[in-house]
């Protein structure tokens, strides 16, 4: 016998969507990375590649920070950053995609907006973290910051409908 605190939407456990969402959002982690790399490293030529898994750090606590901590402390760091935080998202997604399904929308559309919910938020709080943060009334910043966050959504918010049912 389950209770209302022991499921979450639609009959699956709290647990089971959590577990859900955070594989998916690491999933997204991943898309996002191979977007960065394909794109931001070797198209634009904005980003080494050695500096991707260090990028969080910087982001949080500051360039000096992570020139302090030195390559290997801060790519382990900043791993471990990108992807709690894309874990936490895919959580977040996982919980209110039903939601969404019960009302018929396609989980891509509202990936599409919360590429662009999530990118807001990120970035509201790193510019409340620290001065250390790209100019974020650049338009190549803005488009390439949603961009990059439509490769993280979507392929969530695909693993999760699939996951938990679709529309």
């Amino acid at each position: 016998m389950t209770s209302d605190t022991m499921t979450g939407f639609g009959g699956v456990s709290r647990a089971e969507t959590i577990k859900i969402g955070a594989l998916a959002g690491l999933i997204g982690g991943v898309s996002i990375w191979i977007y960065e790399i394909v794109v931001w490293v070797n198209i634009q030529h904005i980003m080494a590649l050695s500096g991707l898994a260090q990028n969080a750090v910087g982001l949080v606590f500051g360039n000096p920070m992570k020139v302090q901590l030195g390559f290997p402390v801060a790519s382990a760091l900043g791993a471990a950053i990108h992807f709690g935080f894309s874990a936490a998202w895919g959580a977040l997604f996982a919980f209110i995609w039903p939601f969404f399904r019960k009302r018929g929308f396609e989980a891509t559309l509202v990936a599409l907006f919360y590429a662009v919910f999530a990118w807001i938020v990120m970035h509201l709080a790193i510019m409340v973290a620290g001065p250390d943060h790209p100019n974020y009334g650049d338009q190549l910043v803005i488009l390439n910051g949603f961009m990059s966050h439509f490769f993280f959504t979507v392929p969530m918010a695909l693993i999760v409908k699939k996951r938990l049912g679709g529309a």
